[in-house]
């Protein structure tokens, strides 16, 4: 490198430049001689090129660091320049990035300038203090039938989808990015997007959808790619909770985080662990892999006396659809219920293949009811859940003596099921329903069965709301 760049590197970043590494394998650079190097710490560095690439501190021992180089590598030799800033990665906030379009270095990919106003935060966070945690009570509505009407997603709620490979998961966070509002006057609410891992297909999926929709407008989009560092992929959703956490305790916002596909960061979460020599747990995933996903899952909640808050909506594929795999075994222990996607609803046309019978979300009676949504909604549900399970049990049974087979209450139940996946379950992509809409069609799926099985409904409310007597 020229003396006179060199010197013009020193003279605008004073401090400890490290000229030459000692190896370079794929994006890792491996440097020596380095003092009070830092993990996750970020990295400046200079090519021949003269162009500034950034990195982050992977490892560290006596002498030696591991940098991780973030974007383009091209053009990198072993007499590379190597800056440590002393600081991790930071990114900077305001209103200004509403409406806005990112890579998983929050460098905007929409064709617009960066963000050049507002203040500097790191991207790590901190999880809410348990304490200072307000209980979530209020509903977001998202206008999915299956979702509002029976798995209800509630401010400050971590409530996952876990799906498997080939189901629509990415339409469905597609949809619920576009449609998601709260309900009340005046309540200001913004949309986080993460796309973690995703093929160009699906981020110009996700890119168009939001542009054609006029979702963009209240969104921020942080979208890494396929082929984009494995280490980008860890930090893609603290970015974007750094962002919604801007927008939700400084600028008072219901903010809706959804991420997809938390799959790809556990993935990235490994090959980084095996890049540093760590010791492998459960099936390769690091063992603190429990602790680094609460990281990024507890920053989601309300806290006492602000007015905004932060829902989470991870969506994750679980591989070989094993539900005792590590990634969806840990985070069910850590968020609020989980939503299930079905492989067999999906062969049979329902959009979206929701799995009502083992999905669950456990903050839902807070959310519901009078003044929230609807006095009927609770018990609604509860006997749409109690006689859909009846039905199943019928189909289940009906394969096996056939349907003739079936008593005439038995028949009653299996159509229901029928009616109930086809009717209420099923929804077009493009349909956004409200939950009023959503409460009428449970009812009316119900009018399948005869009101002395409504057993879970009080009287005065199949009165009020049951179709024979509205109409």
């Amino acid at each position: 490198m020229p003396e006179e760049i060199l010197t013009t590197i020193i003279e605008r970043y004073p401090g400890k430049i490290y000229r030459g590494v000692r190896e370079i394998r794929g994006s890792l650079l491996i440097v020596e001689g380095v003092e009070d190097a830092a993990y996750d710490e970020v990295v400046k560095i200079y090519g021949r090129d003269h162009r500034e690439r950034f990195g982050r501190v992977l490892e560290t021992s006596i002498g030696n660091a591991v940098v991780q180089v973030l974007g383009d590598r091209e053009g990198l030799e072993t007499d590379t320049l190597v800056k440590f800033t002393g600081s991790t990665f930071k990114i900077r906030v305001s209103e200004d990035v509403l409406g806005r379009i990112f890579n998983g270095r929050f460098e905007p990919i929409d064709g617009l300038p960066p963000v050049m106003t507002g203040e500097m935060r790191e991207i790590t966070g901190e999880p809410i203090n348990p304490v200072a945690r307000e209980y979530p009570h209020d509903f977001i509505q998202t206008g999915v039938s299956a979702i509002d009407g029976l798995f209800s997603l509630v401010r400050g709620q971590k409530l996952p989808i876990f799906s498997v490979s080939g189901l629509p998961h990415n339409l469905l966070a597609a949809q619920v990015a576009r449609q998601a509002t709260v309900r009340g006057e005046g309540e200001r609410f913004a949309v986080v997007f993460a796309g973690i891992g995703l093929r160009k297909t699906e981020a110009e999926f996700f890119m168009e959808q939001f542009r054609e929709t006029g979702a963009i407008e209240r969104l921020v989009a942080v979208l890494n790619m396929a082929d984009d560092p494995a280490v980008e992929r860890l930090m893609t959703p603290r970015i974007a909770l750094t962002v919604a956490e801007f927008l939700a305790f400084d600028l008072d916002m219901h903010v809706l985080v959804i991420m997809s596909d938390m799959t790809n960061y556990c993935e990235a979460l490994r090959e980084v662990s095996s890049a540093r020599g760590e010791i492998p747990g459960r099936m390769g995933y690091p063992g603190y892999m429990y602790s680094d996903l609460a990281t990024i899952y507890e920053r989601a909640g309300i806290i006492k006396g602000k007015k905004g808050s932060i829902t989470l909506f991870p969506i994750l594929t679980m591989p070989g659809g094993d539900l005792r795999h590590p990634i969806p075994d840990l985070t069910g222990y850590i968020t609020e219920g989980q939503i299930f996607l079905s492989q067999e609803l999906y062969a049979q046309g329902v959009y979206p293949p929701v799995n009502v019978l083992p999905s669950l979300s456990r903050l839902m009676k807070a959310g519901i009811g009078e003044g929230k949504t609807r006095e009927d909604h609770r018990y609604l549900a509860d006997q749409l859940y109690d006689a859909y399970s009846r039905g199943v049990r019928a189909r289940d049974l009906a394969r096996i003596i056939g349907e003739i087979g079936l008593s005439e209450r038995m028949r009653r139940f299996l159509k229901f099921a029928e009616e109930f996946e086809n009717h209420f379950v099923s929804q077009s992509f493009n349909e956004n329903r409200s939950v009023e809409e959503t409460l009428d069609r449970g009812w009316k799926v119900l009018s399948v069965l005869p009101e002395e099985e409504l057993v879970r409904i009080p009287r005065r409310l199949i009165e009020k709301y049951h179709p024979a007597y509205r109409s």
